[in-house]
């Protein structure tokens, strides 16, 4: 006789340079993972075949694709309304792509998908430092800039799917303003993401003749980690990249806290490593920038989920739910 509840799920966190798979218990936790470098397959259908390889032995070693209950995808503008992800600035596949019913197909199991940033919200929410909290903003710090927004404990995603591209309000309106990758220029991702920290670093290097360790390495071989290291053994330009960082994602937070007063903002990913390099002038710029009647009421947290598995548990939960 068939069970009537299969155990697990299968997570996929889908970003610009990694995609990162786990099959998830009922009770949140990760029983197997594997990854996959998602800037390898241009084309999409070659990509959906290495991950179910990939995914193989994993599923296997649950007991086979009967045990699984289906898939949830976090994915940069991954749609949960059509299935699809819709022209993505950081992946190589452009225009509408159907990746859900690409994984049906080949898998034979339901999937869902929707934004990475909203699946880490997700997971956030079930799992880590927004545990019981129902208004919230999870504000994700990769390749992009990708935000989720929990309001009455329910993810917002409008009238298309689209709701909460926090990433892309623009910060900088001077002519000068930095190009995105969305097409738009002066948009907080492309200042405030680990790629806008790198370009921050050149441009800062090209200007300022004070020495810094960060002058040892080539212009296109420093990164977000380079910077930090460098600002822990007290490089005061290394120091200065990541104020200036905060200080944006300071004053862009004191904006969000205007539409759904949260009870607190989350920040996940790599540039959050740098810990209090870039949380004090955070919380300094939003304390000085918040109106008043929002001052000190959110919290400024930073995720307490390792890695990517926020992003990983909050869309195996679109699994259970397909």
């Amino acid at each position: 006789m068939e069970k009537i509840e299969k155990p697990y799920v299968i997570g996929l966190d889908l970003g610009g340079t990694n995609s990162v798979f786990g099959i998830v218990d009922t009770r949140g936790e990760i029983k197997a993972t594997t990854a996959i470098k998602t800037k390898a397959y241009p084309d999409v259908n070659d990509y959906v075949e290495a991950a179910a390889n990939a995914l193989e032995p994993i599923i296997e070693s649950v007991g086979g694709i009967s045990e699984i209950k289906g898939m949830g995808i976090g994915a940069p503008n991954g749609n949960y309304y059509t299935g699809t992800i819709e022209s993505a600035a950081n992946l190589l596949w452009k225009g509408s792509v159907p990746l859900a019913k690409l994984f049906e197909k080949r898998l034979g199991i339901p999937v869902a998908i929707t934004n990475d940033a909203n699946a880490a919200a997700m997971g956030e929410m079930a799992y880590g430092v927004a545990r019981g909290m129902k208004n919230f903003i999870m504000i994700t710090l990769g390749t992009g800039v990708g935000s989720g927004i929990i309001v009455n404990g329910q993810l917002v995603y409008g009238s298309d799917g689209f709701a909460g591209e926090l990433g892309h309000v623009t910060i900088d309106d001077s002519p000068s303003a930095r190009q995105c990758g969305c097409g738009r220029k002066g948009c907080l991702e492309a200042y405030c993401s680990a790629t806008g920290i790198t370009r921050t670093a050149q441009e800062l290097l090209l200007k300022d003749a004070r020495p810094s360790k960060l002058r040892e390495l080539a212009p296109e071989d420093i990164s977000s980690l380079e910077v930090f290291n460098a600002a822990k053994q007290g490089d005061e330009l290394a120091t200065e990249i990541l104020s200036y960082t905060g200080t944006l994602l300071g004053k862009a937070c004191a904006n969000f806290a205007l539409f759904c007063s949260p009870e607190a903002f989350v920040f996940f990913g790599g540039p959050t490593k740098a810990g209090d390099f870039i949380m004090e002038p955070l919380r300094k710029a939003y304390d000085e920038n918040i109106l008043y009647v929002y001052k000190g009421q959110a919290k400024l947290l930073l995720s307490g989920l390792n890695g990517s598995d926020a992003a990983v548990l909050g869309a195996s939960a679109l699994g259970w739910e397909v």
